[in-house]
């Protein structure tokens, strides 16, 4: 009688089993992805730090010093500082300069988040979202030139209207109370659709199902707007609000292909202004303290929109 020869057991234990060819360590793989992230970022980082922060590192330098070009820059410490403070243009452009900010802000602000509503309500048409839009790609300075003739006291199509049905002609530009409310109009008129754009973008992500219970509820489209759309668009209205100031602070080539700062001063704006010091009387130190000090403040008032506004935080979460 035969036997069949058994397999004898094996008691080491289960085996770990072999590594599956062509895969790649994670670790690897992520050294590789950093590889490639450093590629796509590093033209844009060493622009940044070419044209961002070394000229900015540099305007600091040059703030505590007499630099005119012609001559190389003089140590004077903080005498340009000290010279600002005692400069009533400075202060004069400041006040130009927050009174254009206030008009812009105010009136680009409301009139964007009404066109944005409406868009929501009504329509969602490509054609009006492009239509708004057009006016933001045209150059600042084409857009500054064409109102500057069309507003113009003697040849100018809306004084020309004004005066055909009877409303006295207006140096809109010319003016000294008018010119800053013009200028502050112009920008508005180029900005206002890319702004209500941005608003439109944030509502909606608002869930309509929170519309529909508010209507089940019994509210009105104003407890509505205010008790729920407001809110909601806090994070949104916040981004703007930090663009458009910051931006409204940069004001220049409206001015510089207008009015130049005048009439007596009536639109020198603080932007403007350096630009005249750097440019024309050759005091780069006295400009950069000023530019300094502008980007002091802009930053402060930046954080503090982004603190009060509680920017980071939503309510849909």
């Amino acid at each position: 009688m035969t036997t069949t020869p058994t397999t004898p057991l094996d008691v080491r234990g289960p085996t770990r089993a072999a590594p599956e060819r062509g895969r790649r360590p994670k670790r690897r793989r992520e050294r590789n992805d950093l590889k490639v992230a450093l590629l796509f970022v590093g033209p844009a980082t060493l622009g940044f730090l070419i044209f961002y922060v070394w000229p900015a590192l540099r305007g600091v330098y040059y703030s505590f010093t007499d630099f005119s070009v012609l001559s190389p820059p003089t140590w004077v410490g903080t005498a340009n500082y000290q010279k600002l403070i005692g400069d009533n243009l400075v202060w004069n452009a400041f006040k130009v300069t927050l009174e254009y900010v206030v008009l812009n802000i105010g009136a680009q602000t409301i009139l964007a988040l009404t066109i944005a509503v409406l868009m929501h309500r009504f329509t969602k048409s490509m054609a009006v979202r492009g239509a708004l839009l057009m006016p933001y790609l045209i150059a600042n300075v084409v857009v500054a030139l064409s109102w500057y003739w069309m507003l113009d006291y003697q040849v100018g199509i809306v004084n020309q209207i004004m005066e055909w049905v009877g409303i006295d002609k207006v140096a809109f530009f010319g003016d000294s109370f008018w010119a800053i409310p013009t200028i502050a109009f112009v920008n508005v008129w180029r900005h206002v659709g890319y702004t209500a754009l941005l608003i439109f973008a944030g509502l909606q992500t608002i869930p309509t199902g929170l519309y529909e219970a508010a209507a089940l509820d019994g509210s009105s489209e104003v407890r509505t707007f205010f008790k729920i759309t407001i809110p909601l668009l806090r994070p949104v209205l916040a981004m703007v609000l930090v663009i458009t100031v910051t931006g409204s602070f940069q004001l220049f080539d409206t001015v510089a292909v207008t009015t130049q700062g005048g009439p007596v001063n009536a639109t020198r704006v603080i932007y403007y202004y350096i630009y005249d010091l750097a440019f024309t009387r050759f005091d780069f130190g006295y400009a950069s303290a000023i530019s300094v000090v502008l980007f002091v403040i802009l930053a402060s008032v930046a954080f503090a929109q982004i603190k009060l506004l509680r920017a980071g935080e939503s309510d849909l979460s």
